[in-house]
């Protein structure tokens, strides 16, 4: 059996993949949220996995440095192509892809000025909209933009709110639901179709049996 290579994002989306990965008998051998290793082993013979930022994971399993991975939509979305499959919604990390802006004020017209890290679907989005923008590349810190006037609203995913709310922001259009994915290299699935199909098989029992659960609760 050949080696398969899974690449995984690090904090909340990794936190709720690995019971994914778990039911389907993959467990790292050592906790990956207590080292500082970028590869692990895992319980299962002949696979490995690799532990990485998100925007990474897209262009790892594009080129084929992954088998498999795992990736939230937005990543996805910007990233953009149709590189690799995405046979499977794993249904957690949901959020939204919103725009925000200050509370109560409206929107100009004309050109504005957009504050984000989704560069790619910033721009789809607006120009959709019909709307002139300049786009302001931003990675991290995105509710200061509107306070201190350096944007007039961004584009960034919201969960709960409370960030925004706090820095006297508030939600205004939805771009996309969120949820991560698993994608699958394209030559990989062809090679390794087998190993793949199996894996895939055994995670959509477990999202179900998760959303089976959630629903119940």
């Amino acid at each position: 059996m050949s080696e398969l290579t899974i690449a995984l994002t690090k904090g909340r989306i990794l936190e709720e993949t690995l019971p994914l990965l778990a039911a389907a008998g993959i467990e790292p051998v050592e906790d990956p949220q207590k080292s500082r290793k970028l590869t692990f082993e895992t319980s299962a013979t002949g696979v490995r996995l690799l532990i990485l930022r998100g925007s990474d994971v897209p262009t790892y399993v594009e080129f084929g440095a992954a088998d498999v991975g795992v990736s939230g939509k937005d990543t996805l979305l910007e990233h953009g192509g149709s590189s690799f499959y995405e046979p499977l919604d794993l249904q957690i990390a949901r959020c939204k892809l919103m725009t925000a802006g200050i509370v109560g004020q409206t929107l100009k017209s004309g050109r504005i000025k957009v504050a984000t890290k989704y560069v790619n679907l910033a721009k789809r989005y607006y120009a959709e909209q019909g709307r002139q923008v300049d786009i302001i590349k931003l990675y991290g810190a995105m509710e200061l933009a509107p306070i201190l006037n350096l944007a007039d609203e961004i584009v960034d995913i919201v969960d709960t709110g409370n960030t925004l709310r706090a820095n006297g922001l508030e939600p205004r259009d939805k771009i996309a639901d969120i949820s991560s994915r698993l994608i699958v290299n394209k030559a990989s699935m062809k090679m390794k179709h087998n190993q793949i199909e199996a894996l895939i098989d055994a995670i959509s029992v477990a999202v179900a049996e998760n959303a089976g659960m959630q629903g119940a609760a």
